[in-house]
Formats: C-alpha cells, structure tokens, sequence
C-alpha cells in the first residue's frame, strides 16, 4: 500500500473539510500532554453492519469542536485479547444523502489501553461519521473488535 500522503477533501453540509490520515506510528498517547488529546471525548461505538470484509459502526455524531481528530484507543480482539491491532478507516456521512468519503485505511495497535492512533484530522464539528474496521477472519463467526473512538 502507498503511503499515507494524500489529502481527501470532504464536502460535509455546506463547508468543506481536509481529512488527512496520520500513520499509527505518529500517534499521540492519551495522557502526553499534546494539545489536542485531552480535549477529545471518548465514545464506544456499537457495530452496525458488515461489508467488503469490514465491520462499520453505527453512526456517530461529533458536536465537539474542541477536537478535530478522529483517534482510536483500547484495540482488543474479543476472542483474542492478545490481538490488539487492527486497520480502521473512517466514513465521513453527507447531511444530504451523498455517498461518504472515506478516509485511507491505517493500521492501528493498542499496546496499552491508553496508546491512541489518529484516524482523521481537520474534523470540523457537526459531521457525522462511522468507524470501519477489516476483519481478519469471518469463520466460525466474524470477528468482534472493541475499540474506543476519540472525537
């Protein structure tokens, strides 16, 4: 896969956002004293559907104009909890009804609880948007990730 460099403008309502992944690598750790991480809510999506290999959350509303990311946390595997890696991507929904915009896919790991990985930046308050993550196996039944968004 490329790298993470390119830049998804997203028309949301009637303004326009930039929406530009961050490798997992370049994560802030809940807690590090960065000026965005404390000012994110944390949230605990419930699953919604499944598609293409992927399970999406149900939709969630970011009303916080404090944060302009979209952060992942607590990555666990419910059948494995050694598992704590996962690749998420974010799909930013249209107050009109247009198809979404995705974000790239990143990889994100959770080695401890309060080790956050940015999925999306420049997030302007108001948009409503869904968490995907792939699943690696879909037998014996798909599999169930927890995961902590941060918005």
């Amino acid at each position: 896969m490329k790298k993470l460099t390119c830049v998804i403008t997203a028309a949301l309502t009637t303004s326009v956002a930039a929406i530009s992944p961050t490798p997992a690598g370049a994560a802030p750790a809940s807690g590090s004293g960065s000026g965005s991480a404390p000012r994110c809510t944390p949230a605990r999506p419930r699953a919604d559907f499944y598609a293409g290999g992927r399970i999406a959350s149900k939709p969630i509303n970011d009303d916080n104009a404090a944060c302009t990311t979209i952060s992942v946390s607590g990555i666990r595997d419910a059948a494995n909890s050694a598992d704590t890696c996962q690749t998420f991507l974010v799909a930013l929904l249209s107050a009109d009804g247009r198809d979404p915009t995705y974000t790239e896919p990143v990889e994100a790991c959770s080695p401890t609880p309060r080790v956050r990985t940015v999925l999306a930046t420049g997030v302007p308050a108001g948009v409503q948007f869904r968490v995907l993550y792939q699943i690696d196996y879909l037998e014996p039944a798909p599999q169930v990730v927890r995961y902590t968004v941060w918005h």
